[in-house]
């Protein structure tokens, strides 16, 4: 009996021992929210664009540095940026559905940025890939999956965090990521005669 006691017990540690430890910052099954929110807010991972958004970016950065009317090709982008052609296809197509980009006509083919790169603003590039920007769910008022939404005191104001996000994306312009925003010339003023001193002669 004492054998058996001994190996019931190894058993049970053994099953201890294998019991799934939480990631950091999820909460297990069955737990409810604590109080404490340095442990219910915790994320995995911060909040930042899609490797998508963030090469549609890049590339029409390096677009945006060509002389306005260049033809512009996948290929011709992939090579200057070092995101993978097929990626720069894809990305293409959808900058252009966006209309950011437009198909040069005649032969050759090709892409021309849609307006001036001082014309187009990071949250349109932004958007185009990855849809209208919402932090929250409930800024979209056709979705209610949100387990809180019939009593957040929040809700009413996430309609402005959002707005301001969007704000400041749209507030930067490819011209500005692209380097080519025209820089204010210094204007020299004019140093004012020194008065003729009494009596003197001109």
């Amino acid at each position: 009996m004492g054998a058996t006691a001994a190996q019931t017990q190894q058993r049970r540690n053994a099953a201890k021992d294998q019991t799934p430890t939480p990631r950091p910052g999820l909460i297990p099954p069955g737990k409810p929210l604590s109080p404490n929110p340095t442990e219910s807010l915790r994320l995995d991972h911060p909040l930042r664009l899609s490797s998508l958004a963030d090469y549609a970016v890049v590339i029409l950065t390096a677009a945006a540095r060509h002389p306005a009317g260049d033809r512009l090709s996948a290929t011709l982008l992939a090579g200057e940026t070092g995101v993978p052609l097929p990626t720069t296809q894809k990305l293409m197509g959808r900058l252009a559905a966006s209309g950011l980009l437009t198909s040069a006509r005649g032969t050759g083919g090709g892409f021309l940025l849609a307006r001036a790169p001082a014309g187009i603003s990071l949250g349109e590039i932004v958007e185009a890939v990855e849809g209208p920007i919402a932090m929250t769910t409930c800024v979209d008022g056709n979705r209610h999956d949100c387990a809180l939404e019939g009593a957040c005191s929040v809700r009413p104001h996430w309609s402005a965090v959002n707005e301001a996000i969007r704000g400041a994306l749209g507030g930067v312009s490819l011209a500005t990521l692209a380097g080519t925003t025209p820089v204010a010339t210094k204007t020299t003023r004019t140093t004012e005669a020194a008065p003729i001193a009494a009596g003197a002669t001109a």
